[in-house]
């Protein structure tokens, strides 16, 4: 009796402690204090977690995003900027521009990503637009270029104005964010903790406190604030080969829904090779066989769950009685993650016997299909 009573005793607690560990899991995902929140997997763009992701929102200076990256991609870096009075007197943060201040539109773009300064994006805006009204008209025309739907842009600061829209979702900032992220002058300057210009004996310390001191993994990313937007932020991280991207709108505490769902995302969906390089073994056409290799792995972030929910679809062309030329495409392999396709890698003929290196690493495959199709693949 005292050994039933015990084995009853002991599953008992087994059973209240894995309840406090699944209460304190919901709890972490359900403590985000953001209004509007996405985490996103840089790499393929997957969305791992999300509240709101598509509600056009009040943005603040997380629009210096933008600002910065097309400041990046005007080629005018190392280009000296005159500063114009219409800069100098902007509203809200600042980096203290003087009129007809020197200064190297390079140096403006890190007062503008570290110090947010909202005299910085005017300058900058002038510089590469013409005017501010030319720099608003390039921001817009890039934001659909990245398929930003839910965004519209009245300024290159994030200042509420009155009478004029200005918003953006939490989804479409992190699509700017992972285009901006491709660059890497613009992830140096992201990242950067400290900047010293040579143009004068001070330094900038970015307001990122994720990067400077609360969060290793950090890699960069962009604060902002105004009353009526309250704390938005986007942030970049970096573990395990891994890139994610949090951004959070009407945050109160930001920090920690960042670091929160970086965690989140680190720990429950890791970058899973699916696909790997080299021959297939699969494909057994006479013509095909140990002739045909894929070129690139394909990796996507998968929880553990997930990985048995994954197939692979071998579409092979449809072979004729001379053999493909060295290098030509001849199928896809694509992948599927449900039944939705998630992506593709293309198969390639080799003249040459090709060796069958490894084999898929998602052992757990549900279903594997194989056949031919008489269609030619592009890229």
């Amino acid at each position: 009796m005292r050994k039933l009573l015990l084995i009853c005793l002991t599953i008992i607690l087994i059973l209240i402690g894995t309840f406090k560990s699944q209460t304190n899991y919901v709890k972490a995902i359900g403590g985000i204090s953001a209004r509007d929140v996405v985490l996103m997997e840089e790499k393929t763009g997957r969305v791992l977690y999300g509240k709101n992701i598509h509600q056009s929102e009040k943005i603040a200076s997380i629009t210096k995003i933008m600002t910065a990256i097309l400041a990046i991609e005007s080629g005018k870096m190392k280009k000296t900027v005159t500063v114009s009075w219409n800069a100098v007197r902007t509203e809200g943060s600042s980096i203290y521009l003087k009129t007809g201040q020197k200064i190297k539109l390079e140096d403006l773009v890190y007062g503008l990503m570290l110090r947010s300064g909202n005299d910085a994006a005017n300058a900058i805006a002038e510089a590469v637009g013409g005017s501010v009204e030319g720099f608003v008209y390039l921001m817009n025309e890039k934001a659909k270029e990245i398929g930003m739907k839910d965004t519209y842009f009245s300024n290159p600061s994030g200042l509420d104005e009155k009478g004029k829209e200005h918003y953006s979702s939490a989804y479409d900032m992190a699509l700017l964010t992972r285009y901006a992220m491709h660059n890497p002058i613009y992830q140096k300057i992201a990242g950067t903790k400290i900047y010293r210009s040579d143009s004068w004996d001070y330094s900038w310390k970015n307001k990122n406190k994720l990067l400077t001191s609360m969060y290793k993994f950090s890699t960069g990313g962009k604060t902002g604030f105004t009353k009526k937007a309250g704390r938005t932020l986007v942030s970049t991280a970096s573990k395990n080969n891994m890139n994610l991207i949090v951004v959070t709108l009407n945050a109160p505490s930001d920090w920690q829904d960042h670091m929160q769902l970086f965690e989140y995302g680190f720990e429950n969906y890791p970058q899973t090779k699916v696909l790997k390089m080299g021959g297939i073994k699969e494909v057994k056409h006479k013509i095909y066989k140990n002739h045909v290799f894929i070129k690139n792995n394909f990796e996507y972030p998968l929880s553990n769950e997930e990985e048995k929910e994954v197939t692979i679809l071998y579409q092979m062309k449809k072979p004729t009685k001379d053999n493909p030329q060295d290098g030509q495409i001849v199928g896809k392999a694509i992948i599927k993650l449900e039944g939705k396709e998630i992506g593709y890698r293309n198969i390639f003929y080799s003249n040459s016997s090709v060796k069958i290196l490894s084999k898929e690493i998602i052992e757990q495959t549900k279903q594997l299909f194989l056949h031919f199709i008489g269609e030619k693949f592009n890229g």
